[in-house]
């Protein structure tokens, strides 16, 4: 018997994938529980129609990722810390004080898609990847200084 699968099955496959199994799988496990539907033309029809929306729907996210990121790239984080004689700071700057630099320019970037290695604690340009979407990552530009 031919199904369409609507949740994940670890055994089986994807959401939106046409299988084959046994019939008396799929009618007394597969149906009743939701995780799939039977492989009619008209289901068939309406499966095409549903993963062309939601390709639509992700180029356009990953469209408005791209900008984005290509927004981030020009501009220039800049930051003043109190730091010793050789440069080292009292302190260091983190992820959060990032975010909290690119909200008061006007950008919505939530800390935990800024990726530090380690936080800053050396004066000097830092280039820090962010990850916008799962596709896309733009490089920001940190220059820290001394005040």
């Amino acid at each position: 018997m031919k199904i369409i699968l609507k949740e994940n099955v670890e055994t089986l496959g994807h959401i939106g994938e046409m299988i084959k199994v046994a019939p008396g799988y799929a009618r007394n496990y597969l149906i009743p529980k939701g995780l799939a539907i039977e492989a009619t033309e008209k289901n068939a029809k309406a499966l095409e129609h549903t993963k062309r929306q939601m390709a639509y729907r992700k180029n356009k996210v990953v469209e408005s990722a791209r900008n984005l990121a290509a927004k981030l790239g020009e501009l220039v984080v800049e930051l003043a810390h109190q730091a010793g004689e050789e440069g080292k700071l009292f302190g260091a700057v983190t992820n959060m004080e990032i975010a909290s630099f690119l909200k008061a320019q006007g950008f919505d970037i939530d800390r935990k898609t800024i990726v530090l290695a380690e936080p800053i604690k050396q004066t000097g340009e830092y280039a820090i990847s962010v990850k916008i979407h799962p596709e896309v990552t733009a490089t920001l530009k940190v220059v820290v200084k001394p005040v």
